[in-house]
């Protein structure tokens, strides 16, 4: 146990240094003015990350995926379809409520909720957990009937978007990039290595030549359900967006006295949410599982550590990462709009690798593949991917225009792709946009833009303009992942002309005839 956990510690070592050195850097520099107890708090907050993405993923190889990979296979064997959807919905439904993104992303938008305060908040969070419950169902039903992914996602989202028309013509237009981000926020650390293994266990028990390719792509699908979600719920609120409360990037928010208060809400928040499922699994445990007791010991002691992981790493995040991010946007904004820009992009190429549930993801992706799309390729792709859409967010920011001018024709392109490149390579992208925009994207990246936002445009500008920085981080993969699909079948048939000709331009000479 001790040698997986100095393995994990060093793999998230080299995940968040590049991060955090690229912030160091600049704050030494006459681009950013950090303060002496900003500086030293990220500095702290960075050692504290590496800790906690290091628990988590030693947490998820032991609980998380098992417990998912169990509840697939086993829930499958059973034979009950009506049991395995009933189950699949409550259990999307209680993941996303207690996801931790979720509630930091519907605690900033409360106040435009029906109802407002901590009502709207909750009315935010169990639409979006609807939203998921219905789309995990329609996930899993893809894959015990064999349906084509590419098929379904095109569907659902030619839906989003016609949802979307009933919007723009209801005026509620400001309200889109807030409904595509929460499509986003939904994958976060909890969910992803549950849901993927869930996937993962039903299509392997119901076999098939294709069980691999579709094992992948309920990611996709459960991003899809909170954006026509929240789209539906705008149509209802009336809230105020020419309102943003900036002054919780204040890092005084965070020490002293607060940090403790801090501390026990994320311990709450994590607790209610591995809490919600544990118990779904002890249920299904001696009604339908039956494990060993060996593998519940080994499952309880990778939930122990996923706890604790979990909250070190949204504490780092929330007290070191958010505030700095917030004002790097606010300076570099008002310094040079170029050079935010270019920060951005550069900032995008290493945040994924800070991500804790991609390295889930391209752990399995490798192993489902058998080593034919590497974890190295993945990562270099949604380095690449996650880097242009932060680069794209903000020039949409400076120039302020339609979020939806990136996403149609984006969309257009991945499920154009789709036709080309091999249904895998399709499956394998649309999950990996959801799971890119996890809890840095959205307590970093987003504060980021958001400090850029209200320096360049001042805060009534921020719902229109900040927002959707989490869509874009989703969308990109989608692409980038499908264009390494491409290019391998197109050096796959380049090497067979190549075969080819090499065999008819042969010298006949060089042929023995055996009579």
């Amino acid at each position: 146990m001790g040698k997986a956990l100095f393995h994990k510690l060093k793999e998230s070592l080299l995940s968040v240094l590049p991060v955090a050195a690229i912030v160091l850097i600049i704050s030494f520099t006459p681009l950013v003015d950090l303060s002496v107890k900003e500086t030293v708090s990220f500095a702290v907050c960075a050692v504290l990350l590496i800790i906690g993405i290091g628990l988590f993923n030693l947490g998820a190889d032991l609980a998380m995926t098992p417990m998912g990979g169990h509840v697939g296979s086993g829930l499958t064997k059973s034979k009950k379809v009506k049991i395995l959807v009933a189950i699949c919905f409550v259990m999307g439904l209680l993941i996303t409520v207690a996801e931790p993104d979720l509630s930091v992303l519907a605690s900033q938008v409360k106040d435009i909720m029906p109802f407002g305060g901590d009502a709207g908040k909750w009315l935010l969070i169990i639409t979006v957990g609807i939203g998921v419950g219905v789309f995990l169902v329609l996930a899993v039903l893809k894959i015990v009937f064999r349906k084509d992914l590419s098929t379904l996602i095109m569907f659902f989202y030619m839906m989003l978007f016609a949802v979307c028309a009933v919007l723009i013509d209801n005026g509620k237009s400001g309200l889109l990039p807030l409904s595509f981000d929460s499509g986003g926020v939904t994958t976060g650390p909890i969910t992803v290595p549950f849901i993927m293994a869930l996937g993962v266990g039903i299509a392997l028990t119901i076999g098939g030549r294709k069980s691999n390719e579709n094992s992948f792509g309920l990611i996709a699908l459960c991003s899809v359900g909170p954006i026509i979600a929240v789209m539906a719920l705008s149509l209802t609120t009336n809230g105020n967006l020419d309102v943003y409360d900036t002054s919780i990037y204040d890092i005084d928010n965070f020490l002293g006295v607060h940090l403790g208060m801090l501390v026990l809400e994320r311990i709450k928040d994590v607790g209610i949410a591995l809490g919600l499922i544990v118990v779904f699994f002890l249920i299904l445990q001696f009604t339908v599982l039956k494990l060993p007791k060996q593998k519940l010991i080994q499952i309880a002691i990778g939930i122990v550590y996923t706890f604790v992981g979990l909250v070190i790493f949204l504490v780092a995040v929330e007290v070191g990462f958010m505030p700095v991010g917030f004002k790097i946007g606010s300076q570099l904004a008002e310094y040079n709009q170029t050079v935010l820009v270019v920060f951005g992009f550069i900032l995008g190429l290493v945040v994924v690798l800070a991500e804790p549930a991609v390295h889930v993801l391209n752990k399995q992706v490798e192993e489902i593949t058998g080593g034919g799309v590497k974890k190295i390729e993945m990562l270099i792709a949604l380095s690449a991917a996650v880097g242009i859409s932060i680069c794209l967010s903000l020039v949409r920011m400076i120039f302020k225009f339609s979020l939806l001018y990136y996403l149609i024709p984006g969309y257009l392109i991945s499920l154009g792709l789709s036709f080309f490149v091999p249904k895998i390579y399709t499956a394998i992208a649309f999950d990996s946009g959801g799971v890119a925009s996890g809890p840095l994207t959205s307590s970093f990246i987003l504060p980021l833009v958001i400090g850029a936002c209200g320096s360049a445009l001042g805060n009534d500008s921020i719902y229109d303009f900040a927002f959707g920085v989490v869509a874009m981080v989703a969308m990109t993969p989608l692409i980038t992942i499908q264009a390494l699909g491409f290019k391998a079948v197109m050096s796959s048939k380049v090497r067979q002309r190549i075969i080819m000709r090499r065999i008819l331009s042969a010298d006949d000479e060089q042929i023995i005839n055996f009579k």
